[in-house]
């Protein structure tokens, strides 16, 4: 199975038109067009009876303390966990690629509905939902894709991976409301094939790409 994409190459930058937000040089950031990019995959396995569509970032820090504050920066010792732009499942068997900007173009304050996807499947939750709980202007569900926004102090360089996996179901045991782990969770055992390609995105004058 193979997934390519005409956003950018494999390992490559991801244009700031994908992203959540873009470097401002101003105030550090700013919130952009936050398009998701095309995807399209081939070579798909006998059996395949769904598609689903993940992407991580597995560079998020796993504390907080030195995000976003001015004059520290969060160090690249520190330990990552992974943060979930976009899940989607339940693709039909026939579809075999998603548009640029169909299923995201533009930042939605306290995010987009769901979990009803185009094109048909079910968006899960990103995990913008739990990053916004607190906030009162954007907090919401997040469905669907919403994409980098590293922290601009971040002394590294975060991967952004999307993960196409064909299934041997039509659709998984999943409740209406769902996250990027428990769709991983239910896809156990389901997985006939995955690829995967990565791009890299910064916040970060100061770190090249």
């Amino acid at each position: 199975m193979k997934v390519t994409t005409s956003a950018f190459a494999d390992m490559a930058a991801i244009p700031a038109v994908f992203a959540f937000c873009r470097i401002d040089p101003v105030n550090h950031v700013a919130l952009s067009q936050n398009r998701n990019p095309d995807l399209a995959w081939s070579d798909v396995p006998v059996g395949a009876e769904s598609f689903a569509i993940v992407c991580h970032d597995p560079d998020v820090p796993s504390k907080g303390d030195d995000v976003n504050q001015h004059g520290r920066s969060v160090p690249a010792s520190l330990a990552r966990v992974d943060f979930f732009h976009w899940v989607l499942v339940d693709l039909p068997r026939t579809t075999v690629s998603v548009a640029a900007g169909a299923h995201s173009n533009t930042v939605t304050p306290r995010g987009k509905p769901g979990p009803a996807a185009p094109g048909g499947g079910r968006h899960g939750l990103n995990d913008y939902t739990g990053w916004f709980a607190s906030d009162a202007d954007m907090a919401g569900d997040y469905y669907g894709y919403d994409g980098p926004c590293p922290p601009w102090n971040d002394e590294i360089v975060h991967r952004y991976v999307f993960t196409v996996y064909a299934l041997d179901v039509a659709a998984l045991e999943l409740p209406p409301r769902f996250n990027g782990q428990a769709a991983l969770n239910a896809m156990r055992g389901h997985v006939l094939a995955q690829a995967a390609v990565t791009g890299r995105y910064t916040l970060n004058p100061g770190v090249a790409l």
